[in-house]
């Protein structure tokens, strides 16, 4: 590419940084990074009612926490700021100035009241899409004036072209138009003075040189709009890519109501997710590698980002895959990360007490361990492991029905005697104590390691029968298996 590519992720802090978002800004991340462009990162603030004061701060600390870094924003600074909107409303009146100076926009005094009628009739009279009937579109010098004298106040509308085709080729989905005369005049300005999204939107990415606009499929119905500014202002188009729809397992559209699914980044983040492994599994949302292989590294994914396999078809969120993915990453870190990842989960939860002595700590490192290859992710810990720090177990039917088998007190019986004699209670003995009961029962595979699983443990699976042991202790595994006796 002969142009430096610099792309954007303008996101409203009217929110946190949830799932579509953290898509939009990696997508528009490892195409700047594969070409060797600019990330900006832009707040659209202008939404001032519903602006959340977390809002800004949650969108960009957790974006450095996916690993999608920034080369310009409002943190960093650069040479096209400022990178808030609210601080660019002298540059946004200035444009539409010259805008009304040359005719392609007008000053609109209808109220809020006068349109919401004119909507409705629009609509009673069949009307599906409603349109701006043009009211105010060519009043008069004088009779603009004599509102304004009048002290009316005025928003400001684009001054839709006749007969004009918007055709532009998306980078996702091919060519597409739009017809001018399905778009009614527009309001760029508010009556407040502050620009609305479309009219503010061209002016920075015109003013910060942006190449490439890549979005969710939602703002395709926005892109004619935005062109017909860049076209009085005689500017060249960024290319448009409008990446599809994130739907739910349901093949329903992503929403930030749906409870199925977490919504927001901060919370996987909680939960004890890998940042690696969400970037890896969003970069799989709508673009696909060659070949089978699914898991890579930020530095594979830049090198083989390529904009021609983002996807035309919806996305599925799929929730397993995702823990599946974690679980991988998870398996590959040192155990000592494992544990600061799930530590505070078990203390949260009131498992282990805040301040631990070292006993205790070298006790919470072994638990960790056993399930270091199984969890998907930290706070997974605190269901995985209840079973220690539980006094009474309760069985399930499949656990029951282990446990109704015939041989079962011969073997819980010579296990509880080899369970007493223990002196050393670590691993390597318990094993060794099985497998005595082996052999002065004559019971052996699922007879005889099932019932000491559920008896011991309450489960039917779990890691391996001799660590959990050990790691339980001797008083309580004993009580277990008496526990077991009188049932």
């Amino acid at each position: 590419m002969t142009q430096e590519v610099r792309v954007r992720y303008a996101p409203s802090p009217t929110g946190h940084l949830h799932i579509g978002g953290a898509r939009t800004a990696l997508f528009n991340y490892l195409f700047a990074r594969h070409n060797n462009g600019k990330f900006i990162v832009r707040i659209e603030d202008t939404d001032t009612a519903r602006n959340i004061e977390t809002g800004i701060m949650s969108q960009l600390d957790n974006l450095k926490w996916l690993g999608i870094e920034h080369d310009e924003s409002i943190d960093v600074g650069g040479e096209y700021g400022p990178y808030r909107q609210m601080e660019r409303l002298d540059t946004y009146k200035k444009h539409s100035d010259q805008m009304l100076e040359k005719g392609l926009a007008f000053k609109c005094f209808c109220t809020p009241e006068e349109l919401e009628v004119e909507r409705d009739a629009q609509k009673a009279a069949g009307i599906a899409a409603p349109q701006y009937s043009g009211t105010c579109r060519n009043l008069t010098t004088e009779e603009v004036a004599e509102r304004e004298e009048s002290g009316k106040t005025f928003s400001i509308r684009a001054k839709v072209p006749t007969n004009v085709t918007y055709e532009f080729n998306d980078l996702v989905r091919g060519p597409i138009s739009f017809e001018s005369k399905d778009i009614g005049d527009w309001v760029m300005v508010k009556t407040t003075g502050i620009p609305t999204y479309n009219f503010a939107v061209v002016i920075d990415d015109y003013l910060m040189k942006i190449s490439h606009v890549f979005r969710g499929e939602e703002h395709l119905s926005n892109t004619p709009r935005q062109m017909m500014i860049y076209d009085a202002f005689g500017w060249d188009y960024p290319s448009y890519g409008h990446m599809t729809l994130i739907i739910n397992e349901d093949r329903k559209k992503l929403s930030k109501r749906d409870e199925s699914i977490l919504q927001f980044i901060s919370q996987y983040k909680e939960l004890g997710y890998i940042p690696e492994a969400l970037f890896n599994f969003f970069a799989l949302l709508g673009w696909s590698p060659e070949g089978e292989e699914e898991i890579f590294s930020k530095e594979e994914f830049i090198r083989i980002f390529d904009v021609e396999r983002l996807s035309k078809s919806p996305s599925m969120f799929d929730k397993q895959k995702l823990m599946w993915m974690n679980n991988q990453y998870i398996k590959q870190l040192p155990l000592e990360e494992v544990v600061k990842l799930s530590l505070p989960h078990l203390q949260k939860a009131g498992k282990l007490p805040e301040e631990m002595t070292p006993e205790q700590t070298e006790w919470a490192i072994k638990l960790v361990a056993l399930y270091h290859d199984q969890m998907s992710y930290g706070a997974e810990i605190t269901e995985l492991s209840e079973q220690f720090f539980t006094d009474d177990l309760t069985y399930g039917e499949a656990e029951k029905e282990v446990l109704a088998g015939e041989q079962v007190p011969e073997v819980m019986a010579a296990f509880k005697k080899q369970l007493t004699g223990l002196e050393n209670f670590e691993p390597a003995e318990i094993k060794a104590a099985i497998k005595a009961v082996q052999k002065a029962t004559g019971h052996k595979g699922k007879n005889l390691f099932m019932p000491i699983r559920v008896v011991i443990t309450g489960q039917m699976h779990g890691p391996e029968l001799p660590d959990a042991i050990s790691l339980l202790g001797k008083d309580k595994a004993i009580a277990r298996v008496a526990q077991y006796a009188s049932a």
